[in-house]
């Protein structure tokens, strides 16, 4: 029986770069985890202080609504953290 011939394959080269080519390579992110970090501890301090002072800082007038600023910096924190790379 006669043996088939061996095809080589043709090494791959791959196509020349275009001049001006934008590179999207997500760009320099190094605020994102201080910031974050920050976020997360103002939220967390603005709801401790508002519990150890018995309800009279970080805002008195506001009340309750406190609780709420302390986890609306926490859930910015989070947004913040969805940029990080």
């Amino acid at each position: 029986m006669p043996k088939s011939r061996i095809r080589k394959k043709a090494e791959f080269t791959p196509p020349p770069e275009k001049q001006g080519a934008v590179k999207l390579s997500g760009g320099n992110r190094q605020w994102v985890a201080p910031v974050m970090l920050a976020l997360f501890l103002i939220g967390l301090a603005w709801i401790v202080v508002y519990y150890v002072t018995n309800t009279d800082l970080p805002v008195e007038s506001w009340g309750d609504w406190n609780i709420i600023a302390g986890f609306g910096f926490i859930a910015v924190g989070f947004v913040v953290s969805t940029q990080w790379k």
